[in-house]
């Protein structure tokens, strides 16, 4: 059994609808999948459904967007009931809606400014199904800048370190962490590979469940640290590809091209089962 537990759809920043990603999934040999869009889960019964008749376990999960020091810090909550439609969630769920809209007219005005990059609101709206997000703003920027490359306006022109950059959230680690423990989660930190040395130390000694320890953009040593780690806290190791379908991109991995499975899988099952 093999499982992928982090990918994204249309209702955030991946390119495919809920069906395309389970269809890809049992395509590409993955046997549980847990969809992870960023600050939203919605369509849970149907992707049950769906996922049944496609032969794939579904797991019901998000990916939060938390900061520290200005910094973002992903934090994945993967769901034990249906706590993801609690009164508490859903006002979550509109709070970061109504805050990525500003955020992308913040984003396009700043783009303006230092990039001398001129796209609308509008624009970039059309593109979104669910929430805004940077693909959008990104497919503004190919569709009326084609001398860039979709690697270098994620990295370079609208990365969490460019000029342009504007947080999309004002939770904290803290918060969010608790957010999640408050509706039932097994919280795991998203690619802590991805941490800068600045927010390191602090991020990943705050209190999950365990580490997305295995990652498509881990550099040498890092699997081995986080399982180490994760050891001596008694926390889990998770995996995912970070899927989001974007044409060019070699940022992220494909449905199942990194997964956990055997005790690994084991163990996530386990915890994900019985709340300690």
């Amino acid at each position: 059994m093999k499982a992928d537990l982090h990918m994204h759809t249309k209702l955030s920043d991946g390119i495919y609808t809920a069906e395309e990603i389970i269809l890809r999934a049992k395509r590409n040999g993955v046997d549980i999948i847990s969809i992870t869009d960023h600050d939203i889960c919605k369509n849970v019964e149907e992707n049950y459904e769906f996922a049944k008749k496609a032969g794939i376990v579904f797991l019901p999960g998000i990916e939060l967007s938390t900061i520290y020091k200005r910094r973002p810090v992903h934090v994945l909550g993967y769901f034990r009931d249906n706590s993801y439609q609690s009164e508490e969630m859903l006002s979550y769920y509109k709070y970061i809606r109504e805050g990525r809209e500003k955020r992308a007219v913040k984003f396009i005005d700043n783009l303006r400014k230092f990039n001398d990059i001129h796209i609308t609101y509008e624009e970039v709206y059309s593109y979104s199904t669910g929430i805004v997000a940077r693909p959008h703003i990104a497919k503004a920027i190919l569709n009326n800048y084609p001398q860039y490359e979709i690697n270098e306006i994620f990295r370079d022109i609208i990365g969490d370190y460019s000029k342009a950059y504007v947080p999309s959230c004002e939770i904290s680690v803290e918060e969010g962490i608790n957010l999640l423990r408050r509706n039932n989660c097994l919280v795991v930190l998203a690619h802590p590979t991805l941490l800068k040395d600045d927010i390191k130390k602090f991020v990943i000694n705050q209190d999950y469940d365990g580490f997305e320890g295995i990652y498509f953009r881990n550099k040498e040593g890092d699997e081995e640290f986080y399982r180490s780690l994760a050891a001596k806290k008694n926390m889990i190791i998770t995996a995912g590809g970070d899927y989001h379908g974007t044409l060019g991109d070699s940022i992220h991995a494909d449905i199942g091209e990194i997964v956990i499975e055997g005790e690994d899988l084991r163990i996530f099952l386990e915890r994900l089962k019985n709340k300690e």
